[in-house]
């Protein structure tokens, strides 16, 4: 059985969200074109803490204009899990994606 996702319980996980601004646009060129595979957005957490959390989101989204400490909501939320090495040693990336983002 292969593990593709959990769905978090976004209010016991995050708490409330809020908008703390743009992060990086994943582009790649196609047909001589450069294309939006994902953009990524920074949000505050007020239970996860110690780092902002990233949110990845798909084209289909389209950008997101928000004020900074606007409060969102996220749309069918879920975490993957990358794993990788660093000499001996394993580490995970979880990664947090959503089909939208909405204000609160």
């Amino acid at each position: 059985m292969e593990l593709k996702y959990i769905i978090p319980n976004v209010e016991k996980t995050f708490g409330n969200l809020e908008y703390a601004g743009e992060g990086n646009v994943e582009q790649r060129r196609v047909n001589g074109r450069m294309t939006i595979l994902s953009r990524s957005y920074n949000l505050y957490s007020d239970i996860q803490r110690a780092d902002d959390i990233v949110l990845v989101l798909p084209p289909e989204a389209s950008e997101k204009h928000f004020e900074v400490e606007d409060r969102v909501k996220l749309v069918n939320p879920r975490i993957t899990a990358e794993g990788y090495k660093i000499g001996a040693r394993g580490f995970t990336n979880y990664i947090l994606h959503a089909d939208d983002m909405v204000k609160a």
